[in-house]
């Protein structure tokens, strides 16, 4: 699986809650997606969205756009069988607040993670 319409969920490896997550799917999730390790020192960014950007939330390329942060969640959980979960996560009261939880938990995560170089490199 390559080529700019490869569909990939980009993760950090770098962080321990990202990389039981992706072990834990990595079977279901190889399936649909090339799976993309940002924190690796070669990695600069994709399609225009930069390792920085990338670091702050999840991204996933379906193969025709990026879904960034809740929504890209939601859309590889769905890929990964998890189809109760992201419906639920969807119903707009309930999504309005998920995505806030998110983005407070990314922000967290940015900001224990300022010292590290990988995240801020």
């Amino acid at each position: 699986m390559s080529g700019k319409r490869t569909p990939r969920l980009f993760y950090d490896g770098s962080c321990a809650l990202c990389r039981r997550e992706m072990a834990h799917l990595q079977t279901r999730l190889s399936r649909h997606f090339l799976l993309v390790d940002i924190s690796d020192p070669g990695f600069q960014g994709w399609q225009g969205a930069d390792r920085q950007a990338m670091m702050q939330k999840i991204h996933v390329w379906t193969g025709a756009e990026f879904l960034v942060g809740l929504d890209a969640s939601l859309y590889y959980w769905e890929k990964a069988g998890w189809k109760w979960l992201a419906r639920l996560l969807r119903l707009p009261v309930i999504h309005a607040a998920a995505t806030m939880g998110y983005n407070l938990w990314a922000q967290w995560r940015v900001r224990k993670q300022r010292a590290c170089k990988v995240c801020t490199g």
